[in-house]
């Protein structure tokens, strides 16, 4: 995939972002400077790994060194982010924005079992309103392998 647009955003210790999913864009993130707890949950059906949940913290380590890896995020699979320090996130990204192509299931869903990290996160009004997993309508649910 050829990544054709990057992006910027600062949050502030505490915020979470997320989960969204993309039937079409595929992403690669990055932290620059501070600490992110980055969540991830396959949501692609028949997928190998649909169901699964995985959690790991990017940027800054607790020792102040700093992690340099990235992570590619493929179509289908839900992310999100906490900041546990403030924080700079980069992101690229291999299509334009498209407002169709941006879902979202919510953050706090138990069957994700996500941990966070972040004690009364602060969110944004969509990601307060994103569906639970099992009430994603089956026309938005990502189907393995994907058709971009």
């Amino acid at each position: 995939r050829e990544m054709i647009q990057a992006n910027r955003a600062d949050r502030q210790q505490g915020c979470l972002v997320g989960l969204h999913y993309h039937l079409h864009q595929a992403d690669y993130w990055y932290v620059p400077f501070g600490r992110a707890r980055v969540v991830l949950h396959d949501l692609r059906v028949d997928s190998p790994t649909d169901g699964a949940t995985l959690m790991l913290d990017l940027g800054q380590r607790d020792d102040g060194t700093h992690d340099h890896r990235g992570i590619f995020i493929p179509p289908g699979v839900a992310h999100g982010f906490s900041s546990l320090t403030d924080m700079t996130i980069t992101y690229l990204v291999d299509g334009y924005y498209n407002r169709a192509d941006e879902l979202g299931v919510a953050w706090d869903d138990p069957a994700i079992g996500a941990d966070w990290g972040v004690r009364d996160p602060i969110l944004s009004k969509r990601d307060q309103t994103n569906p639970a997993r099992a009430d994603i309508p089956e026309r938005l649910r990502p189907h393995w392998p994907l058709r971009t």
